[in-house]
Parts: C-alpha cells; structure tokens; sequence
C-alpha cells in the first residue's frame, strides 16, 4: 500500500530542506509533505562538503538577485528560527582578479552587479597593493572587491536549522533512494524507492543535487546536470598574512581563510571533469598546480603545510554552469531546482522560496526565476553565467 503525500521532495540537502522550510514554514502550506534523503548522515552531501560561501558578483541579475535574497536569510536567521540560531556567517567579501585579457568582462559584470545594488568596487594594481600588503599583483589589470554583503558560512549549521523547521511544521523525512518514478498518463503518480517503498503523489520536486540528471532519466527526461568532483585542501602559512577575502586568482584558483588556516581549490578544464561518483582526493592538484600558483599571488604562501583535504560534488549543469527551476513544461506536476554547478548553497534559500510559491501559486511572486526554466534546456539555449568559480 503506497503512502501518499501531497507533495514528494527527492533530495534533502540545502535546497530540498529549504524548499520543505519555505513551503510548511514560511507560507504555511496545509498539506503533506515528505523530503526523501537517501544519506541522511549527510556525510557525503554536497551541502555539509561545500566551501559554504556566499557573492553576488555574478554577471547574470537572476544569481546577483538570488544570493542577495540569500544573504537576508543568513542575515535574518534569528527571527526565522530562534534567537539561538547561528550559522557563523563571516561577511569577509570576495575579490576577483583578472588579467589584461579579462578586463572588459570584469568591468562588464561590475556594470551589472551595480545595476542591482551589490557594493562591488573595480580595483587597479597599485590599489590592489595598498589594499593588500601580502598580494603580488603580477599579472593583474583588475580586481573586483565586494566590499559588504559576500562572505562565508557554516553550510552545516544552515542546512539543520532549515531541516530542524521542517520536520517542526509537520515534514516527513524518508531516508531512502528513489529506484523509479511511476507516470502511467503523463503526470508523476508516485516515486519507488530501493526498498520497496511506494510514495504516491500530487506533486514531485526533483531538488537531488548532483544527482538530479538520474532522477530525471528515471522520469524519462533529459536533464544535463551531474555529479563533478572537487578537491578542497587546508593548508597553514608560517607567517600571519593579515585579513583576506576569498580570493579569486587568475589562474581560477580560490583561497579564503578558514579561522587560522586557509582552504583552496581549483576546478578543472572542461575535458579533465568527468561525472563521477567517487569522493577521493586529488592530492597531485595542490603539489603541481595549487600550491606553485598560491606563492605567485602571495609569496608569503611559499611556506605552507597542507594538513588534510575533503573533495566534494557539483551538481553541474553541462549545457550553461546554471540553476534549473520551475516546471517541466508537459510534465506538470513535476518542478526542477537542481543544476546550480557550486552556488547552490547561497542561492537555497531563493530557490526553495521559488519553488514553494511555484506549489502554492503555481507563479513566482518573490523573485522571476523564469530564465532558469527547463525550456532552454530542451531547446538547448544556454543562459551563461561568466563568473563561474
């Protein structure tokens, strides 16, 4: 006998929990509602192994206008869930560096991020130098410099407040992995999981993460987002270098501190980033390519000690590196929010909020997400973002 849920949510990192909170939480949704997380330990979830950082120098307003939302959340998390609630966020901001052949784009997105209110300030080498003693701007036409609003987070502090909150308004959390998905005239009717379990449906919201493309085969779609590994390493510096914000090298590597050490990371080209499932470390990628590039950008990282790693999973978009949300258009009770390819964790809380008003409205009234929609994935009409990390 099939449970039978109004609403089934496959997925219950960051953005299926939030769009659990928004949905009972927030705009008070009466009916029922199950978040199916086959690792509930969370110990290989793409939420807990994240960087955990949030911009808003993206080069497309709907990011800028997500994370913005983002960030009022993270701002706001005492009056949502409590005057103990903490996600440690760190407003320490983010600078983008590029070389001669990168100005024009740089100055391009300021353009637009300044249109939606990001404090964002373009910044010339010898401003770059006096900003920062310990940076070696060889190489460097311009940087980018969020001067308010970017920082970093606890990704696991967020993700149980905003499971905390959904279980508290009635959420039922399933551990289970979804084996088939069960459309007998077009619409879902129900999800089987690898146990036997039947859960039956009026709506399903494909929120699993790196994960979704499989999800969404197993409906019969094409969806082009899959599981991209990345290493992250901790490293100590002998000398105290002074404040620093996430920084964005040249080279596309990213550092920021981390209390007293530093984490960094690197994606890789195109061509070497195959979908894969396996979480082990590339431990050459510091020796051979980080750490040289590191000591380039700031010498004082000549002497460093890598002292553990973690590698973690995209769920990346292969045909733009951005979000897919909304409603499939002949499938229609089935709603994506998945693809976010590394700014899923910022953009959470914008995205559950979307998805929610989508169940309950059946139309964005917050914030029009309209572009990310599964028609240009059909259509195979990318939505490029230029500021991807």
């Amino acid at each position: 006998m099939a449970e039978t849920y109004d609403v089934v949510i496959v997925g219950g990192g960051a953005v299926g929990s939030a769009v659990a909170w928004f949905l009972k939480g927030e705009l008070g949704f009466a009916g029922s509602v199950a978040v199916i997380e086959r690792d509930p330990t969370y110990a290989q979830a793409a939420t807990t192994l994240s960087a955990a950082s949030i911009r808003q120098q993206f080069s497309t307003p709907q990011n800028i206008r997500m994370s913005q939302f983002g960030l009022e959340f993270l701002k706001g998390i005492k009056g949502r869930f409590g005057e103990d609630a903490d996600v440690a966020f760190r407003e320490g901001g983010y600078l983008l560096l590029a070389p001669e052949s990168g100005r024009a784009v740089l100055e391009a997105n300021h353009r637009v991020q300044r249109g939606e209110g990001a404090d964002v300030a373009l910044l010339g080498p010898d401003e770059l130098a006096k900003r920062f003693p310990w940076i070696s701007t060889a190489g460097v036409a311009l940087g980018s410099l969020g001067l308010s609003g970017e920082g970093w987070f606890d990704a696991h502090a967020l993700l149980h407040l905003m499971r905390r909150g959904a279980r508290r308004t009635g959420v039922d959390y399933i551990e289970g992995e979804v084996a088939a998905i069960d459309r007998t005239n077009g619409p879902v009717d129900a999800v089987r999981l690898l146990d036997g379990r039947e859960l039956a449906c009026c709506l399903l919201v494909n929120a699993a993460g790196p994960q979704a493309g499989r999800v969404g085969r197993l409906a019969g779609i094409d969806l082009p987002v899959g599981p991209r590994k990345r290493s992250v390493f901790v490293f100590r510096c002998r000398e105290d270098v002074g404040p620093m914000p996430l920084m964005v090298d040249t080279s596309g590597l990213w550092v920021r501190p981390e209390g007293d050490v530093y984490i960094t990371g690197i994606s890789p080209p195109v061509a070497d980033d195959p979908e894969t499932d396996g979480l082990d470390v590339d431990y050459d990628l510091f020796d051979e390519i980080l750490w040289p590039a590191l000591a380039h950008r700031v010498p004082a990282f000549e002497a460093i000690r890598m002292e553990r790693a973690w590698a973690g999973h995209y769920d990346y978009n292969s045909l733009d590196q951005n979000a897919v949300i909304g409603f499939h258009p002949e499938i229609a009770n089935l709603i994506f929010a998945n693809g976010f390819s590394g700014h899923g964790l910022q953009q959470a809380p914008a995205a559950g909020r979307a998805v929610a008003e989508l169940v309950l409205h059946g139309r964005y009234r917050t914030l029009d997400l309209s572009v990310f929609s599964y028609d240009r994935i059909a259509a195979r009409r990318p939505v490029r973002e230029l500021a991807v990390i």
